[in-house]
């Protein structure tokens, strides 16, 4: 399977891509593709970092798996494509965006613009198969992953990393909050959300005050 990634991450993720664990990742993947439908798009896959190359990455969200629903996926974690209903977690980010920064709740649920600003909205796993949620979970996806949240913790400073729910909380033993952010909440989730872990968290106008601190520019988080 072709590894479409920008050059930008490429030469920080190249010896992964060498590794046992990553081919096997690949054989996996290729041949879920081949005998089920899976998402996203093969040419989506990597979305995450070719709309966010690395030198541009201010902004960490971490998702845990893409949507496994007919046209959903496209690469970018709690994002759809144009012209998809906006899945639960999603409606919820956008409830908290509106009461956070008064933006209008928008029609899309596509983030790209996001990612565009330096925004990397990266799921631990990158494909799934359709109707089946964490069918593709523990077969490689996460030990590339993990790295890439190493590399960005190593390589780079002062990123600001948004950690929603259990599981990305995990993700913070790899991340010196000596020299980034991290902002922690319940998930976005209406599971989460209702018991009151995610609404009022002010996550956007918090990442946004410490960007301007660094300096660096903030995150114009209305989407049209």
């Amino acid at each position: 399977m072709d590894i479409n990634l920008h050059s930008s991450w490429e030469k920080h993720l190249q010896s992964e891509f060498n590794k046992p664990y990553f081919k096997e990742l690949m054989a996996f993947i290729e041949l879920e593709y081949e005998t089920y439908t899976c998402y996203p798009k093969k040419k989506d896959i990597y979305n995450a970092f070719n709309w966010c190359p690395f030198d541009q990455v201010k902004v960490v969200i971490i998702g845990q798996d893409p949507y496994h629903g007919a046209g959903q996926a496209n690469g970018l974690c709690f994002s759809v494509n144009e012209g998809i209903t906006h899945p639960p977690s999603l409606k919820n980010i956008f409830k908290e965006l509106e009461a956070d920064l008064s933006n209008p709740y928008p029609v899309s649920g596509n983030l790209e613009p996001w990612a565009k600003q330096g925004v990397l909205l990266l799921n631990a796993t990158l494909t799934v198969r359709s109707g089946a949620a964490g069918s593709h979970q523990k077969h490689g996806w996460e030990i590339f992953t993990d790295r890439v949240i190493k590399t960005i913790n190593e390589q780079k400073k002062n990123v600001v990393f948004l950690l929603w729910g259990s599981y990305a909380h995990k993700k913070a033993k790899f991340i010196d909050a000596s020299k980034h952010t991290i902002f922690t909440s319940g998930h976005p989730s209406p599971l989460s959300a209702n018991r009151g872990y995610w609404f009022g968290n002010k996550c956007f106008s918090k990442t946004n005050s410490q960007l301007v601190q660094v300096p660096a520019s903030p995150i114009d988080w209305e989407l049209k």
